[in-house]
C-alpha cells in the first residue's frame, strides 16, 4: 500500500492486486450531510467526486492505457452500468477501467482499476453482523475457523470479514448476489500482506455453471481494517468480449 495522499477530504490509497500488473487505486468521502438535513443536494455527489479524484489519480501514473484519454474536456467521465448494474467508467465515447462503490460508517467508498481487470470492493461493520445473523446460510465452517483465527475468536469481526470478501467477489464478477449464491463463493485461507490479508476465492455449483471463466478468472481479494469496518477488493481477469 502506498502512503496515502489527502484529495478534497479524500484519502487516496493505491493497492497492487495479487498476480496483476495494474495499480488500483480507493478512496472514500463522507456521506454529505446537507442530504441528511434535506438540503437538495444529489445523493451521487460523493460518488461523483471520487470518480473524479481516482481517475486524476489514474491517469498521473501515465499509464499507456489511459493517458491519451486524460483531456477531461474532450474525454468526459461517465459512469455507465451493465444490465445486471455493473458499473465501469464510459471515457468520451470508449469503455474505460472498472469502477466499484460501496457504503458504510458514514462514508462512500470507491475503487478504481489501472488495467483492465473487473474489480468490486466492500466494507463491512461486525455490528452487521450479530449473534442472531444466520452465518451458516453464508459462510461454510473452514473458512468461518479460519477467519475467527485471523481476527482473534470475535465471530461478528470474522463474519464481517468473510461478508466483504464475498461482496467483493461478486461485485466483480457484476452479479452481486443476484445470481450467486454465498454458500456457492468459496474463501480460501488468506496470506499477510500489507497489515491485512489476501484471500484466493473460488466458485462452485451454480456460480460455476453461470460464470464458467470463473475457473479461470482467479479472482483474489485484499482486505483490510479500516476503523471499525472491514475493507475488501476483489480483481480479476476481464472475460473476452
Amino acid at each position: 500500500m502506498s502512503v496515502a495522499e489527502h484529495h478534497e477530504a479524500a484519502i487516496v490509497q493505491a493497492m497492487n492486486p495479487v498476480h496483476r500488473t495494474g495499480t488500483v487505486f480507493y478512496a472514500s468521502l463522507p456521506r454529505d450531510p446537507e442530504i441528511r438535513a434535506g438540503h437538495g443536494t444529489s445523493p451521487g455527489e460523493p460518488r461523483h467526486r471520487l470518480v473524479s479524484i481516482l481517475w486524476d489519480h489514474l491517469v498521473a501514473m501515465e499509464s499507456p492505457l489511459w493517458t491519451q484519454y486524460s483531456e477531461r474536456a474532450v474525454f468526459p467521465l461517465q459512469v455507465v452500468r451493465d444490465p445486471l448494474g455493473k458499473p465501469h467508467l464510459l471515457v468520451g465515447a470508449h469503455r474505460g477501467p472498472a469502477i466499484s462503490f460501496s457504503e458504510g460508517g458514514g462514508r462512500v467508498w470507491a475503487a478504481l482499476c489501472g488495467d483492465e481487470s473487473d474489480l468490486g470492493i466492500d466494507v463491512a461493520e461486525a455490528v452487521e453482523f450479530q449473534a442472531e445473523y444466520p452465518s451458516h446460510r453464508v459462510f461454510h465452517v473452514q473458512e468461518l475457523q479460519h477467519a475467527l483465527i485471523l481476527v482473534g475468536g470475535d465471530l461478528e469481526e470474522a463474519s464481517a470479514l468473510l461478508w466483504s470478501v464475498k461482496e467483493a467477489v461478486v461485485k466483480a464478477l457484476g452479479c452481486a448476489f443476484h445470481l450467486v449464491d454465498p454458500l456457492q463463493v468459496h474463501v480460501d485461507p488468506a496470506t499477510g500482506v500489507d497489515r491485512g490479508f489476501s484471500f484466493p476465492v473460488r466458485l462452485s455449483g451454480k456460480a460455476l455453471a453461470r460464470f464458467p471463466g470463473g475457473a479461470g478468472r482467479s479472482p483474489w481479494v485484499r482486505s483490510f481494517r479500516q476503523a471499525n469496518m472491514w475493507l475488501s477488493i476483489a480483481v480479476s481477469n476481464r472475460p473476452p468480449r
